[in-house]
This record gives structure tokens, C-alpha cells and sequence, in this order.
């Protein structure tokens, strides 16, 4: 946990499109490699004021990504205190040191980075405090320049000085409500100083002989089980991997369960979520039978929000502790907001809300919303085996899914497994694709009925450790489409 912490404080700088402590947090952990997993909820809720009566006078049909109504209170450092209480070894001012050191003196841009961040040059123009900042000349660093957050590693300074304390009813949150109420937001120090993650108890189900565990709603983990389900129904290992047939039916099975998805999936705590349901094998062949191998289907687009940009890690140490860790802004840069006297960049999981009210997942006072962060754990017979995740907003469902195919039905190693071509059917019910996907397939998909769109960048990331308990050897992996690596020593 020090090391997962340590390491995503470092990201929240280094890597600011993808995450920061403005952002959300979740965790699945395994003590000492058990298969106890232990989850941890770490997403921000609405302001206590935020009703759909009062969007609804104000004219707000939807919550647009740059205004503050998308900012929820973020759960990253309430969740690195509690996780650092319980399961680490060192103080979280000792953990913050390289992050503060790296936003204060300086780090390189690296090249996924510089990449994220030229495409997000015009949300970052519209807040002045964010351009101040993220546009040194008005222009995105390039690769290999170094960049400075010094506003940003005061507020680290006092964090590890004063606790989580200092950011949810000191003079951060002071800074960041006041600027956030000056943009019209019904944010409160009340409503900072309430904060509060929570353990949860994961979910799962099996696959091959394993058990695959992800945090329950408000997150979206559950659509990552209903979809490894659907897919153990219908013979995937029959096909080549990147056969027309085998994409086709997991784009088909996708869009089934990201219908469930954004139909039921919410905050637990206020809405009925039928997660049993969903999880279970009869709803999964059900689910399957709807699937014609002759035609695209499609399902209805989804109002969705689309976003791409997290950070996920995972950590096994020597006592075989294993940690599935995710920390994130939401959309790149977040909501491109910043408060001027903190440098905290804040995310826009808001987004995530409907204003529908009769919708499980409209926004309500003290709500949290469908979130696409999931952390992955397997485990066989009684112990933990790899923490796994893959990055990219609301691929992450289709991510877990594809990584998990790729390893059991088709027998890749875990690199393979992460580096093989991906797609995801968008929201408006096109497919994108990543340039490894031949134009033989995507013809073949075509003639299919699937509407195909060359990604406009790599899709996603992913990591994963397995534990070899019997040979006690870790093999890690890293996906070649972010700027990580796969460390050990």
C-alpha cells in the first residue's frame, strides 16, 4: 500500500491529464495474498444541495463537462488516508516527498503525456488558473520539456504536513469551494468536511476455474463480470483472436451489457442496482441468445459521457500483500478546472449523473455516480493470483473483459494478453479500432453492419502481476500504449 500510494501521488503530477488528488479512488486489496479481498470505495458524492429541481430552474438539461455542477468532492486523499492507516507502514508525508518533489523542481514530459496533452490545449485555454499553468507560452509541453506545478506542491506541502484535514476543511477546501461557488457551483465546506470513502464487499464470479473480484456499484465493475459471462456462453476459443467472428460477438455482447449498464447502474446507498441479476449465468445466456452472428444488432446509444483517461496500477510485495490500485480525473485534465491557490486540477465525475429524474443515476444530494473506475483481482483456491486493470474511462468493462478472453480462452501470456489490438463500440454506435486490426477484419465487420472508426489514439492501458505461488515467482506486464513498466527488484 505505501508503494501503491507513493506511486499514484507521483502520477497525480507526472501524469496530470490522467489523474490528480482532485480526483476519485479505488481499491481492491489481498492481505498477504489471500482471497479475502478486501474492496474500498473512494468516489466523491454531490453536493448536499444538488437536486434536479434546482437544475431544472436553472435551465440545466445536462452537466457540461467545464462547469462546476461536474465537480463532485473528490475521494482521493480521504481514501489514501484511510488505506495508508490500515494497510501501510509509513506516514502519508513520508509517501507524499517524491510528488512534491517532482511538481516543485520539475519532471520530464513523457510521450503518451505530451500526446493527451495537445489534444486537450482547448479545454485548458477556457480557465484561466488551468492555462496559467498546463500552457506555459499558451501552448501544451512538448515531449522531453520540463514542467513545474509549484502552486500544486505547496498544497502536497500541507497535505503532508497537516493531514487529510488540510484538504477537506482547511484552507485547500476553503480555496477550492470559494472558487468553485464563484463559478456557481453549490459546494460547501460542509460538504468537504463530510468526505468520506467506505470497504465495501467486492463482487464476483467465476471463470476458468478463477474468481475474478471488482468493487461493487456505483462502479462499473459489475458490467465487467456480466460481460466475462456472456462471452464464457458463446465459444470464443473457436475463433482466432482477432477474427472477425470473435470481435463481432464481443462488440455485440459489449453493447449488451453497457445497455444494462446505463440503465440500472448507480449509488447503491439511494437507488435499487440488481447486481445479483445481472450477475447471474441465466441473465448471461439470455443476454447471449440476443447475439446473431450474421448481423450487427445494435443496442440503443448511450448518453454516456466519453472519456479515456485514468491511472491504474497494481503492486505485489514480498509478503505477497497485492493491491489493485486506480486513481482519476474522469475525462483528460478533469473537468479543466482549477482552483487558483492550489493548483488542484478537478475532476468531472458529475458527468457521470443524469438529470432525469426518475433515472437511478440522477443526481440527488449526497450521491455518487455510475463511475467507470474498477480495480481487478483474481483468485484460486484461496489465494489471490493477479491484481489486473486496464485504463480508459468507459472501456474499462470491455478492458477487463478483453484482457481476461485473451488469457483464458485463447492461452496468451499476460503481455500478449495486454498488447493485443483493441475496439470498443462507442456511445454513438460506431466502433473504434486500433491500427493492429487488419482491414480484412474490418471489412468483414462492415459487411457485418458495424460502422468502423480508426481510434483516434491508443485505446486504453493496462498492468497485471501474477503470482506463481508454487514456483514463487511474480511475472508483471505493461501495456505499450502508456508511458508505465513492468518493475521489480
Amino acid at each position: 500500500m505505501d508503494a501503491a500510494i507513493a506511486a499514484c501521488a507521483v502520477q497525480c503530477v507526472v501524469e496530470p491529464q490522467s489523474t490528480g488528488i482532485g480526483g476519485d479512488c479505488f481499491a481492491l486489496i489481498a492481505p498477504e495474498g489471500s482471497d479475502r479481498i478486501v474492496g474500498f470505495n473512494g468516489s466523491g458524492r454531490a453536493p448536499a444541495a444538488a437536486t434536479t429541481e434546482w437544475y431544472a430552474d436553472q435551465g440545466i438539461d445536462e452537466i457540461q463537462r467545464q462547469t462546476p455542477h461536474a465537480v463532485t468532492v473528490p475521494g482521493a486523499i480521504d481514501a489514501w488516508v484511510q488505506l495508508i492507516s490500515d494497510y501501510g507502514t509509513r506516514s502519508l508525508g513520508d509517501l507524499l516527498q517524491p510528488a512534491i518533489d517532482f511538481a516543485r523542481n520539475g519532471y520530464p514530459v513523457h510521450a503518451r503525456v505530451a500526446l493527451d496533452w495537445n489534444l486537450n490545449v482547448d479545454i485548458l485555454a477556457k480557465d484561466a488558473s488551468t492555462a496559467g499553468i498546463f500552457l506555459p507560452g499558451s501552448k501544451a509541453p512538448t515531449v522531453g520539456s520540463v514542467h513545474r506545478q509549484p502552486e500544486l506542491a505547496n498544497t502536497l506541502e500541507q497535505i503532508a504536513n497537516g493531514g487529510r484535514d488540510t484538504f477537506y476543511t482547511g484552507p485547500v477546501a476553503e480555496d477550492i469551494v470559494a472558487y468553485l461557488q464563484g463559478l456557481g457551483g453549490l459546494h460547501t465546506l460542509e460538504d468537504f468536511a463530510g468526505a468520506k470513502g467506505e470497504y465495501v464487499d467486492p463482487i464476483e464470479t467465476d471463470y476458468h476455474g478463477y474468481q475474478v473480484f471488482e468493487c461493487p456499484p456505483n462502479g462499473q465493475g459489475v458490467t465487467a463480470l456480466e460481460l466475462v459471462n456472456i462471452l464464457s456462453t458463446l465459444g470464443l476459443d473457436t475463433h482466432e483472436p482477432l477474427s472477425v467472428e470473435r470481435l463481432h460477438l464481443q462488440i455485440e455482447a459489449a453493447r449488451l451489457a453497457y445497455a444494462d449498464r446505463d440503465a440500472v447502474l448507480a449509488d447503491p446507498a439511494q437507488s435499487q442496482v440488481p447486481v445479483k441479476q445481472l450477475l447471474s449465468m441465466e441473465h448471461a445466456r439470455r443476454r447471449a441468445a440476443e447475439i446473431r452472428s450474421d448481423v450487427a444488432v445494435k443496442a440503443p446509444p448511450s448518453a454516456f459521457p466519453a472519456h479515456r483517461d485514468t491511472v491504474y496500477l497494481c503492486v505485489v510485495d514480498r509478503d505477497r500483500n497485492a493491491v489493485s490500485f486506480i486513481n482519476s480525473l474522469f475525462n483528460g485534465f478533469g473537468s479543466g478546472l482549477m482552483s487558483p491557490g492550489t493548483g488542484v486540477l478537478l475532476h468531472n465525475r458529475g458527468c457521470g449523473f443524469v438529470l432525469d429524474p426518475v433515472h437511478p443515476n440522477c443526481i440527488a444530494p449526497g450521491k455518487r455516480p455510475l463511475h467507470t473506475l474498477i480495480p481487478g483481482m483474481l483468485a484460486k483456491e484461496g489465494r489471490a493470483v493477479m491484481p489486473f486493470g486496464v485504463m480508459g474511462g468507459q472501456f474499462q468493462a470491455m478492458g477487463h473483459a478483453h484482457f481476461l478472453t485473451n488469457l483464458f480462452e485463447f492461452g496468451m501470456d499476460l503481455q500478449e494478453a495486454i498488447d493485443l489490438p483493441r475496439f470498443f463500440p462507442t456511445q454513438n454506435g460506431t466502433v473504434d479500432v486500433e491500427s493492429g486490426i487488419s482491414r480484412t477484419v474490418v471489412e468483414g465487420l462492415e459487411r457485418l453492419g458495424h460502422e468502423i472508426v480508426s481510434a483516434e489514439k491508443p485505446i486504453g492501458g493496462g498492468q497485471a502481476i501474477f503470482i506463481d505461488w508454487q514456483q514463487g515467482v511474480l511475472t508483471g506486464a505493461s501495456d505499450p500504449r502508456k508511458d508505465g513498466l513492468a518493475l521489480g527488484y
